[in-house]
């Protein structure tokens, strides 16, 4: 009876988050951002099969029970070489040298994703490097404003070492707000660029949504990053749906020597702003690429997929097609000049369900994961049911 009544405030929760943002909006927003393609919409009646989903889903692995592995990083093992190279840090977070310069992308350092750190979707492992052991930033990019890609406490701990930030239209004055000097800070519409002495950053198109709160949805620009230095281009997708977009990327700024494309947090319940696994390696291929590193997994969960899944589903879909996957531990090297699939990490620490004891009290799990969507989902990604 407990477990019933949680259900029936949860489910009342979430329809009155959409009923106070549709109430609300049409009064006190400014025109919001829209994909190119497809306009995404959440309502009441998609509310509940959400919640049927988080209900009735039986995952063995929602979060590894054994340790993540990671390659330790520092400013000395860093400077042991000079050659172009990009390090996963967790999830969307990655840390490129370009021509001798350092970007991060989607700086995400804190404990949750989440407005509240005392709730939320929580990290799997540490960061393989710290902000403080971090070396000086060429710039910082961010995709979008969710809160598992934009992380206050990491903007305001980065503000004096990074030369410059980046961002989507609108994005950039939660920087400002946060205590980053404006004249560190650089908006670009999509198709737009700037140029770092000799580093070359372009906003381009994806196909997601914003905001972080209940009533500022699209009240940002979301975006796809091209990143070129003098030697490699590379390509991150950030966060979006499978659009055709990617081809005309591909088209525009192609051939790229490593493509970064978000492959996580999906669900066909979604999948207009998350791309499935197959939809992921076709964005790759779009974008022509030579390799492709599938990131936005591995450190939160975000979904209703077991932790592993997505990097299960990857690897196959990338044998059959012939495509070259890296699947770097967090903190290890991926050199440009010559990028190498990396050993399958995941299943050493993968449940194995003949051998590990997987089970749980199934109504408490239930209950926990209907939560997530209304404590942390709801709250960390805008009047919205979705990561």
């Amino acid at each position: 009876m407990k477990i019933l009544a949680g259900v029936i405030v949860g489910f009342v929760m979430l329809v009155a988050i959409v009923w106070l943002t549709k109430t609300w909006s049409a009064a006190n927003k400014s025109k919001p951002f829209t994909n190119s393609e497809k306009a995404y919409q959440t309502g009441l009646s998609s509310l509940w099969p959400i919640a049927k989903a988080y209900w009735n889903t039986q995952r063995q692995a929602p979060a590894p029970v054994n340790a993540v592995p990671l390659m330790t990083l520092t400013q000395d093992i860093l400077s042991q070489t000079h050659d172009d190279a990009i390090y996963r840090l967790g999830h969307s977070t990655i840390l490129m040298r370009l021509d001798g310069e350092y970007v991060l992308i989607d700086p995400v350092f804190s404990e949750r994703a989440s407005p509240v750190q005392w709730a939320g979707p929580k990290r799997f492992h540490e960061s393989p490097i710290s902000i403080a052991d971090l070396p000086a930033i060429k710039a910082v990019i961010i995709s979008h404003d969710h809160y598992d890609h934009l992380d206050k406490a990491a903007i305001e701990q980065l503000a004096d070492k990074v030369q410059h930030f980046i961002t989507p239209l609108k994005v950039g004055e939660y920087l400002t707000a946060w205590g980053v000097d404006p004249i560190q800070v650089t908006e670009l519409e999509w198709w737009q660029s700037v140029e770092l002495n000799g580093l070359t950053i372009i906003a381009t198109p994806a196909q997601h949504f914003s905001g972080r709160g209940l009533l500022d949805r699209d009240q940002t620009l979301w975006a796809s990053w091209v990143i070129q230095g003098l030697q490699h281009k590379i390509f991150y997708s950030g966060d979006s749906g499978y659009f055709g977009g990617f081809k005309d990327i591909g088209e525009r700024y192609g051939p790229f020597d490593v493509s970064m494309i978000e492959t996580g947090a999906y669900n066909e319940l979604w999948s207009d702003i998350h791309m499935l696994p197959e939809q992921s390696l076709q964005a790759h291929i779009d974008v022509n690429a030579k390799v492709m590193i599938p990131v936005h997994n591995g450190t939160f969960d975000l979904a209703l997929h077991d932790w592993f899944e997505p990097f299960e589903r990857i690897n196959k879909l990338a044998k059959q097609h012939h495509v070259t996957l890296a699947t770097p531990k967090f903190g290890q090297a991926v050199m440009l000049a010559n990028p190498q699939a990396n050993e399958l990490w995941w299943r050493d620490i993968m449940i194995n369900p003949a051998t590990d004891d997987v089970e749980q009290q199934d109504n408490v799990r239930k209950m926990d994961e209907l939560n997530e969507v209304v404590t942390d989902h709801k709250i960390a990604y805008v009047g919205n049911s979705f990561t």
